[in-house]
């Protein structure tokens, strides 16, 4: 493998086993993930559950050709009842999460990453993959139970369910970082020996099972195949960025303002002397004054859809 000279930081990039139906994807998050949480405020537990899910929304984007948006969801009567993250063909992403926080209360005293997995997802959760193409507004949805001690554990049951490809997933998040790992066995189709297959396999999954979470947050792609995979031939190909991208904006705000009214508009600016809206998915909040809110009707009435995520 010849190293590349991109930044290893907000990139995707895939690599195969040569001459093998086994392929990999890996993903580093900095500075996207910094501003996915630059208007939130998630206790740590709850921000490394969902730096999990954004990189985990990324390589289940990785794995396919489509143009649209794939959205990864987790629900669960747990302390994090509603988790969304989503990841576009070009890979921007964006991603929310909806916790109680009494629920929290001495998670972070418990040093067993799956005890507090089972805590935040809760002992009935599901996760729902949502793939929304453009072309011929094609939709795609797959369903299952969260499995398990951890994300990658759910990710894997998903794969094996509803796309029927032994797949071996790592994920990792902490307050800087957000990473992950996918090797997957393909069809082996004219692939060749049987046996060799298999044993080409069975090395990608000790590969990825002797990955560390501090490894896969710490590490740049070319070292974790030099460290983890010295016995298989594999080319890893250049990357493509990720990038943080809401899709909230002053204007769509605008248009939801205007679809409440004036009368009502002028209402809350008058009780509270702003009108502030924070858009639900990123809590960007935007905040129009009184000079604003007028120059917002002086413009006449126009049409919105009253939705700002």
């Amino acid at each position: 493998m010849d190293p590349y000279t991109v930044p290893s930081s907000d990139q995707v990039r895939r690599f195969i086993f040569e001459k093998q139906p086994v392929r990999g994807h890996w993903v580093r998050l900095e500075g996207a993930w910094r501003e996915l949480r630059a208007h939130a405020d998630y206790p740590p537990v709850v921000s490394e559950l969902l730096g999990e899910a954004v990189a985990a929304s990324v390589l289940l984007a990785a794995t396919l050709k489509f143009r649209g948006t794939l959205t990864f969801q987790l629900q669960g009567n747990g302390a994090v009842g509603l988790l969304v993250a989503q990841c576009a063909h070009d890979f921007r992403v964006r991603a929310v999460a909806r916790c109680a926080g009494v629920a929290l209360r001495g998670l972070c005293g418990d040093g067993r990453r799956g005890a507090i997995f089972r805590r935040l997802v809760g002992t009935e959760g599901r996760i729902t993959v949502t793939i929304e193409a453009e072309e011929k507004s094609m939709r795609y949805q797959g369903v299952v139970p969260v499995a398990g001690t951890s994300l990658g554990e759910s990710l894997e049951a998903y794969f094996a369910s509803s796309e029927q490809l032994p797949t071996r997933v790592l994920l990792a998040a902490d307050h800087a970082c957000g990473a992950g790992m996918l090797v997957q066995k393909l069809p082996d189709g004219d692939a060749g020996d049987p046996e060799e297959v298999a044993a080409v396999w069975e090395g990608a999954q000790r590969g990825i099972e002797g990955v560390t979470p501090a490894q896969l947050l710490q590490c740049s792609a070319e070292q974790l195949l030099a460290q983890r995979f010295t016995e298989h031939d594999l080319r890893l190909f250049r990357g493509s960025p990720v990038r943080f991208e809401c899709r909230c904006s002053q204007g769509r705000v605008a248009g939801l303002l205007r679809a409440l009214g004036a009368e009502e508009v002028r209402g809350v600016l008058q009780e509270q002397g702003a009108v502030t809206v924070t858009c639900e998915f990123c809590h960007r909040p935007y905040r129009f004054d009184a000079a604003d809110v007028e120059a917002l009707f002086a413009q006449g009435p126009a049409g919105g859809s009253g939705v700002i995520h």
